[in-house]
């Protein structure tokens, strides 16, 4: 009985999960901006060798 209280009343576990929650929304976040950065660069330098190419 008191290592079932133990585990309720221990905090540190749920802070844990709840900061790596928050850095895995963080870094999904990161991923998906990079991806739509990324595929926007791609074009920009497509069109620059393109127009080089042209020249």
């Amino acid at each position: 009985m008191k290592t079932l209280r133990k585990l309720v009343a221990n905090r540190k576990g749920a802070t844990a999960i709840e900061y790596g929650l928050i850095a895995a929304l963080i870094a999904v976040a990161a991923i998906a901006a990079m991806q739509g950065l990324g595929s926007s660069l791609n074009n920009t330098f497509t069109n620059v060798s393109t127009n080089m190419k042209a020249s």
